[in-house]
């Protein structure tokens, strides 16, 4: 089991949070999480339900974690490991995640994927996020995995649409002219862009496109 404690900062003043495994009992604050953080016109039904927490815990309850604050469930993020092949790496998130149950969790895979990320916009002053996210890389470097690997929303893009490519987007948000509020959260959490893929996600916002984004291994070489 993971458990982690540490400080972060609201309006200034230390407080301590926690990282840990989700169990059954946070089932309805994991989904109030998701209600939060994902409004529409995102669509509802990509939200857990209790039937896909419940297959996190069977399948890879070790990448099923939390973030407590005040005794609150501020955040989770959940992931599985597959086994990814580099040289194809256009999947839409449905497939690689099992349509969100993780059911096809591969042991002896070579990536951790992650599912899901998502923290309550209340919280999300506090670097909740980077501190699930660098949880995520421990689970790396403890599983001797060679990188993290997931598909980044690009939530901002719909505003562009008519005058940038997707490609041009992204270059633009790297190059730092504008930012993008998932994009640019993962290039802070130390994520670097490996592909676009047309079709990633149902996503008005984003044209249906994902942004693979992964982390490396700085123990493999």
């Amino acid at each position: 089991m993971y458990r982690k404690q540490q400080y972060v900062f609201q309006d200034g003043l230390p407080v301590l949070a926690t990282v840990r495994n989700y169990l059954e009992k946070d089932f309805e604050g994991l989904i109030a999480v998701q209600r939060e953080s994902f409004p529409p016109p995102f669509p509802e039904d990509l939200w857990w339900t209790e039937n896909q927490l419940e297959s996190h815990l069977e399948n890879f309850p070790e990448g099923a974690l939390c973030i407590e604050v005040n005794g609150e469930i501020a955040g989770s993020v959940t992931s599985l490991i597959v086994d990814f092949d580099p040289l194809h790496p256009h999947h839409t998130w449905e497939d690689i995640t099992d349509n969100g149950s993780i059911g096809n969790h591969q042991p002896g895979g070579n990536t951790l994927y992650i599912a899901d990320i998502c923290v309550k916009p209340s919280y999300r002053k506090l670097d909740l996020g980077k501190l699930l996210m660098q949880s995520m890389y421990e689970h790396v470097v403890q599983f001797k995995l060679d990188c993290l690997l997931g598909g980044g929303r690009l939530p901002g893009y719909h505003r562009y649409a008519n005058e940038w490519t997707p490609e041009q987007y992204v270059q633009q948000i790297i190059s730092g002219q504008i930012k993008d509020p998932v994009i640019t959260f993962l290039l802070r959490c130390g994520r670097t862009p490996v592909c676009l893929v047309p079709g990633y996600l149902e996503d008005a916002e984003s044209r249906n496109f994902g942004l693979l984004m992964e982390w490396k291994n700085p123990f493999c070489t």
